[in-house]
């Protein structure tokens, strides 16, 4: 992989994945939590978002012919299951954590919301997936290529990490009332963007 080629696909990740961009949605979801938990979310869903992009850099292609998936399938899965949550957002239906057994309960929920919406699909979603899979069928049977991809999506995913820690101050600051208010207003955005998904996947297969 030419250093154009590399810098190519880091810009094409960095921006699909948009570290900056799901900051809002990170501190809403993990509203509540204590810092230590808000970090092992941020930790947890960058590692799960790494094995689904590495395993699309591998295999994903390979893969979807297998189980005879389309990519543009893939998309409208991805938004039917953004929008479940994003209504919940949007209507205050979100799980609450109980008194009794709240650290099992707590530890439940950082598992379940580090995987999804947040590893999947927001930051392993079918956008990121697709550019993957496409970047990595440039350069097929090029294994130092790939090695070099491989790379590039842990930096992506590390700068995500580092943006995840930054937005966990910004939450802070903003205190219980911002914090209800963001998290009402990202379900709507999100909400939105679930459905763009869906549009563009049926858009893709009408146009197949």
């Amino acid at each position: 992989m030419s250093l154009d080629a590399l810098l190519s696909a880091f810009v094409t990740l960095l921006l699909v994945v948009d570290p900056l961009g799901l900051v809002p949605t990170y501190i809403a979801i993990t509203d509540g939590l204590p810092a230590a938990l808000r970090r092992h979310v941020a930790a947890r869903a960058c590692i799960i978002a790494a094995v689904v992009l590495t395993g699309a850099a591998i295999g994903g292609d390979w893969l979807f012919r297998l189980v005879g998936i389309t990519l543009p399938a893939f998309r409208i899965a991805g938004g039917l299951l953004l929008f479940s949550i994003a209504s919940e957002m949007v209507f205050g239906l979100r799980i609450e954590r109980q008194s009794k057994a709240a650290e099992q309960a707590i530890e439940e929920h950082v598992r379940n919301i580090a995987a999804f919406p947040l590893a999947i699909p927001l930051m392993a979603g079918p956008g990121a997936i697709t550019a993957t899979v496409l970047l990595a069928g440039r350069d097929i049977g090029n294994p130092a290529a790939l090695t070099l991809l491989v790379g590039v999506i842990f930096v992506v995913l590390a700068i995500c990490y580092a943006a995840f820690l930054a937005g966990g101050r910004i939450g802070k600051a903003l205190g219980i009332t911002g914090n209800v208010v963001l998290s009402r207003l990202l379900g709507v955005l999100l909400a939105a963007l679930a459905v763009q998904y869906v549009i563009d996947g049926i858009r893709a297969v009408l146009a197949g």
